[in-house]
């Protein structure tokens, strides 16, 4: 079987790894630690294609352990008991060094399994993810182990990997290769930060190309219909789309319309509605809230607009409802109000409803004299001083009007109204 590009120049030193510069850069914490030969249990939780193999692998070779590989996806407890069977033989003389990749995959069982053999030395564990470790591995192994985090790999640090790629064909190739301005940076650009999906790319645009007069030529279009979807990293449920909705909401509460057409636009390539919907619901009453009370109306008319005609459609209401919520004025007096008064409920501060409040059932056996209820709309300007709170917190006040000018108006009216000369009087 013909090994595949990828592994075939994977690099074998940290100078040869493109990208993590915050980890193996001069100086980083990780590099130091390779470099002084330390053996110890790391999780390395990043996307796919940004070195965690990689590193892993001279890891091995810098401490002088056998390298073992098993994808938690496929392997068992008896996997890893195979493994520690070599130990102290002459298959792993200096220890071995377990890669565990998509440990999320290992239930907790299976990773309570590994602390024995990690305390007693028998293995140097170094388990990889592409979810955050801490809601995906178990508490007693991450206090074990150090978490280092990889970053996807940006195009100008991709680039040289994909040239190297690109000339080890051209060497390799029967027939003259050459490629067209731009081919190069087209590949790292859309490959989303993954150096084996672009180091693939390469391989497939060379397995592609068309020969013309005797010669390969990489064309633009070729790459770029080659790469197509693979510049965005998304994964429903998964860290990506997390990360992707917390910034369409922060977008929308910042008031940028393009950062929210942007983010809105990734889940609409992923085909996702739902996610955005949601957060486009919330954003109306969390950040535009008072301040424009009917953009809830019209968000909701355009969520349902959107689910009703589907992709790509959808995209239209919901680019809509994006933009008016961007550049809608912001309140958050709505979320304040009833985080202060949900507070105090959770603290136990309630109290009895008052008399005047309690079921019009009181009203109806002759007890109204008793109960003393004053309906707001038998005085003028429909309002009347009574105490709604029960006694405990008669005085609270969770809802303060917002500084927009909507709810200053608001503010202004029931300020006219409640001290207006004998509008507390029937």
């Amino acid at each position: 079987m013909e090994r595949p590009l990828a592994d075939e120049i994977r690099p074998q030193s940290l100078d040869e790894v493109v990208g993590q510069r915050h980890l193996i850069g001069k100086g980083g914490m990780l590099r130091r630690l390779i470099e002084s030969g330390t053996a110890a249990n790391m999780i390395f939780y990043g996307p796919s294609g940004t070195g965690k193999t990689t590193i892993a692998n001279i890891i091995a070779a810098q401490t002088h352990k056998t390298l073992h590989k098993l994808n938690a996806t496929t392997a068992s407890l008896s996997d890893v008991k195979d493994i520690i069977a070599d130990v102290g033989t002459l298959l792993a003389p200096g220890g071995v060094l377990l890669y565990l990749d998509e440990i999320q995959y290992f239930n907790k069982k299976q990773q309570q399994s590994l602390l024995e053999f990690m305390e007693n030395g028998s293995i140097t564990l170094i388990a990889s993810t592409t979810e955050n470790p801490y809601f995906y591995v178990y508490g007693a192994l991450l206090s074990r182990s150090t978490v280092f985090e990889f970053k996807q790999v940006p195009p100008e640090e991709t680039l040289p990997a994909v040239l190297r790629a690109l000339n080890i064909l051209k060497e390799r190739s029967d027939l003259t290769l050459s490629w067209e301005d731009g081919v190069p940076e087209q590949i790292a650009m859309n490959c989303g930060g993954d150096v084996r999906k672009s180091i693939n790319a390469c391989e497939l645009l060379y397995e592609a190309a068309e020969v013309k007069r005797g010669k390969l030529r990489l064309t633009l279009s070729d790459a770029a219909q080659l790469a197509q979807r693979s510049a965005m990293r998304y994964d429903k449920g998964g860290d990506a789309m997390y990360d992707c909705a917390s910034a369409l909401m922060k977008s929308l509460r910042g008031s940028d319309p393009d950062a929210a057409l942007h983010y809105l636009a990734r889940f609409l390539e992923a085909g996702d509605l739902i996610t955005p919907c949601r957060r486009l619901l919330c954003s109306a009453s969390e950040d535009v809230g008072m301040a424009y009370p009917q953009a809830a109306a019209i968000v909701k008319a355009c969520v349902d607009t959107a689910m009703q005609l589907g992709l790509p459609e959808a995209q239209l209401p919901l680019a809509q409802a994006a933009i008016l919520l961007a550049t809608a004025p912001k309140s958050n007096s709505v979320v304040e109000g009833i985080g202060a008064a949900w507070e105090d409920v959770r603290a136990g501060r309630t109290g009895e409803v008052p008399l005047q409040l309690q079921n019009v059932h009181a009203d109806t056996t002759g007890m109204d004299n008793r109960q003393n209820y004053k309906y707001p709309h038998s005085y003028p300007n429909h309002w009347v001083d009574q105490q709604y709170l029960p006694d405990a917190i008669k005085n609270a006040q969770y809802y303060r009007y917002g500084d927009n000018k909507t709810e200053q108006a608001a503010a202004q009216y029931w300020e006219k109204i409640k001290h207006a000369d004998g509008s507390q009087t029937k």
